[in-house]
C-alpha cells in the first residue's frame, strides 16, 4: 500500500502536513482515511501545509488543534498554505484562574531496567556528566588571555590526564559598559556563577582585566563564589569549589597572565584527573530542551520524541528545562493550563507579555522569530513554530518558571526564560544546571556546548543520513511508522548513555568552544 501523502495532526485542523514532496494532482491520502477526491492543486514541498477544505478570507487556521494564523485571502482545498496566504494573529490572553496539572500515565514499561547512569559526584552533591576545567573571563578584555591559556592544553598536553575531558575558555562580549549591580551586570553574574559551580566543571580559573565593572569580587560577595587565595595571597581551604582568581593588570600584562594561568591549570589537572564516574540515580539528570533549525516536521517527530524523554525523566524524578520564551508565544495556553498552580501559569504569561513589550520597543514583533530556514522548511508563523516547540515539554505538569540562568532547583518540567537564539538559550539552561542538552533540528543545526554534551535529534531520516557526522539520533523513524513512545524511549536510553560518557557527534568533532553566549538586557554604557 502506498504511504500516506499527508499527515493530519488533529481532526479539527484546516491544514495537513505533506509527508513528502507532493506534485500537483496527487491524491491527499492520510493514515486512517477513506477514499477521498481531495488532490493537491499545486506542488506542495515536503513538510509544508496543504488546505484540507476551503478557507475563507480572514478565517482562522488551525494546526495541532490550535490557531496558527488567519488566511489573507480565500484558500481552495488542496492549495499550498504558507507565508503568501497566512499571517500570524497574536492575541494576548489572560492567564487561567484555575489550572489542571495532569498526572503522567504509567510509563514503567518504557523505562530502562537499570535506573542509574555513571556520573561525577561533586562536593556540592550535584552530579556531572563531564569532567572539564574552565578558564572563565569576567570581562571581554580578558577573553584572549583565557583562550590562549586553554589552547595550551590540547590533546597532546592532556595525554597523561585521561580522565579530564578538556580545558575550555568561557568568554563573552560583556563585563563592562554597564551599571555596577544593574540588570545587565546581575544577568551576566548569574551566568558566570552558574558556570563556576556547574557539576560538569570540576575546577575553574577566573580571569579579569582588573578595572572592569564585572569584578570577581562581585561574584564572591553576591553569588557564593569562593576564592582559592585570600587577600594576603595565602591559600584558603579547598572546601567546596574554591576558584583561583587573577587579573591581567595585577600579573603584569598579557604574557605573564597567560603564564600564570597555565601554572594554575597545571596545578588543577592532577586533582581533576582523580575524579571517577560512579553509578548515580536517574533523578540527577537535568535536561536542557532546545530546538534549532526547525522545520515542518519538528512538531511531529523530534520535538514530541524529546517530550517523551521529558516525561520519562519526570517519571524517574529528574528535571527537564523548556526554554526559548519567544518560541512559546501562541502555545502558552497549552502549557499554562498544565501548570502546578495558577501562580506558575501567571509567571509564564508575565514572561510572554514581557517579550511582546521588549520586541515592540525596537519596532519588532515576536512573529519575526521564524527564520528564513524555518520558513523554507514549512513553518509560517510564530504560533505554528511555538506549538511544535512546546511539544518538547511532553505531557507532564509545569512545575515552575525561572529567570534566565537562575539555578534550577525544582524537579519535573520547568520553563526558563531565554531568547530563541540557540547559543544564548542553551547558555542560560546550562548555567542553570543542565547536565545534558537534547537539541532537535529539521534543517541541520551543528551545535555543541562545552561543558555539556548536546544530543542532536533529527526530524527526518534523510537529514540524519545526509549529516551523519553531526547528527546523533533519528526521530524520523516516526514518519516510517514507529510510535513516539518507542522512539522516545530509545532516545531516553541514548541520553543515559551520553550522560554516562558516550561522546556526542559534536564532542567527537570538537564543537562547543565558541557557543557560550550569555544573554543580558539593558543599556550598553
Amino acid at each position: 500500500m502506498a504511504s500516506p501523502a499527508v499527515i493530519v495532526l488533529h481532526p479539527d485542523d484546516e491544514v495537513a502536513v505533506a509527508a513528502r514532496h507532493l506534485p500537483a494532482g496527487e491524491l491527499l491520502t492520510h493514515a486512517g482515511a477513506s477514499a477521498t477526491s481531495l488532490r493537491a492543486v499545486e506542488p506542495i514541498p515536503a513538510g509544508h501545509k496543504v488546505a484540507r477544505r476551503r478557507i475563507a478570507d480572514g478565517e482562522r487556521v488551525r494546526k495541532y488543534g490550535s490557531v496558527i494564523g488567519r488566511a489573507t485571502y480565500v484558500i481552495e482545498p488542496g492549495a499550498h498554505v504558507h507565508s503568501h496566504n497566512l499571517v500570524n494573529e497574536d492575541l494576548p490572553q489572560e492567564p487561567p484562574s484555575e489550572t489542571s496539572p495532569p498526572s503522567l500515565p504509567d510509563l514503567t514499561a518504557w523505562l530502562p531496567p537499570q535506573r542509574t547512569f555513571d556520573g561525577y559526584v561533586r562536593g556540592s552533591g550535584r552530579i556531572g556528566t563531564r569532567n572539564y576545567i574552565a578558564v572563565v573571563s569576567t570581562v571581554n578584555c580578558s577573553a584572549s588571555v583565557s583562550h590562549l591559556i586553554a589552547r595550551q592544553f590540547n590533546a597532546e598536553a592532556l595525554a597523561e590526564f585521561g580522565h579530564v575531558d578538556g580545558v575550555i575558555a568561557l568568554t563573552h562580549e560583556g563585563g563592562c559598559g554597564m551599571a555596577y549591580g544593574g540588570g545587565r551586570h546581575r544577568m551576566l553574574a548569574r551566568v558566570l556563577a552558574g558556570m563556576l559551580r556547574h557539576p560538569n566543571i570540576a575546577a575553574c580559573v577566573l580571569i579579569g582585566l582588573g578595572c572592569e565593572q564585572a569584578t570577581a569580587d562581585f561574584l564572591v560577595e553576591n553569588y557564593g563564589v569562593v576564592p582559592l587565595h585570600g587577600p594576603d595571597g595565602r591559600p584558603l581551604s579547598r572546601g567546596g569549589q574554591a576558584v583561583p582568581i587573577m587579573t591581567m593588570q595585577a600579573e603584569g600584562g598579557t604574557r605573564r597572565a597567560v603564564q600564570r594561568g597555565c601554572e594554575l591549570v597545571r596545578e588543577l589537572l592532577p586533582e581533576v584527573d582523580r575524579c571517577r564516574r560512579e553509578p548515580v540515580g536517574l533523578e540527577h539528570l537535568m535536561l536542557g530542551l532546545e530546538c534549532g533549525g526547525s522545520d515542518g516536521y519538528s512538531g511531529i517527530t523530534a520535538n514530541p520524541a524529546i517530550g517523551i524523554v521529558a516525561d520519562l525523566c519526570t517519571a524517574v524524578g529528574g528535571t527537564s528545562i523548556l526554554s526559548e520564551t519567544p518560541e512559546l508565544v501562541g502555545a502558552e495556553h497549552t502549557l499554562a493550563h498544565r501548570a502546578r498552580t495558577p501562580a506558575v501559569a501567571k509567571r509564564l504569561y508575565d514572561r510572554i507579555n514581557w517579550w511582546r513589550w521588549y520586541t515592540s520597543i525596537f519596532g519588532e514583533h515576536v512573529d519575526h522569530n521564524p527564520s528564513v530556514g524555518n520558513k523554507a522548511g514549512g513553518l509560517t508563523t510564530i504560533a505554528e513554530k511555538s506549538l511544535g516547540a512546546a511539544a518538547k515539554g511532553g505531557a507532564t505538569a509545569l512545575e515552575e518558571v525561572y529567570e534566565y540562568a537562575e539555578p534550577v532547583k525544582t524537579r519535573g518540567l520547568v520553563i526558563m526564560d531565554t531568547p530563541g537564539f540557540d547559543p544564548a538559550s542553551v547558555t542560560g539552561m546550562v548555567a542553570g544546571g543542565a547536565n545534558v542538552v537534547l537539541f532537535s533540528t529539521g534543517r541541520g543545526s551543528c551545535f555543541g556546548c562545552k561543558p555539556t554534551p548536546s544530543i542532536k535529534v533529527t526530524t527526518t531520516t534523510d537529514l540524519y543520513e545526509r549529516m551523519d557526522e553531526d547528527m546523533d539520533f533519528d526521530a524520523g523513524q516516526v514518519l516510517a511508522g514507529r510510535s513516539l513512545l518507542e522512539v522516545g524511549s530509545d532516545l531516553f536510553r541514548f541520553t543515559i548513555d551520553v550522560a554516562s560518557g558516550k561522546k556526542t557527534k559534536s564532542e567527537l568533532q570538537g564543537i562547543g568552544d565558541y557557543e557560550f553566549v550569555p544573554w543580558t538586557v539593558g543599556a550598553m554604557l
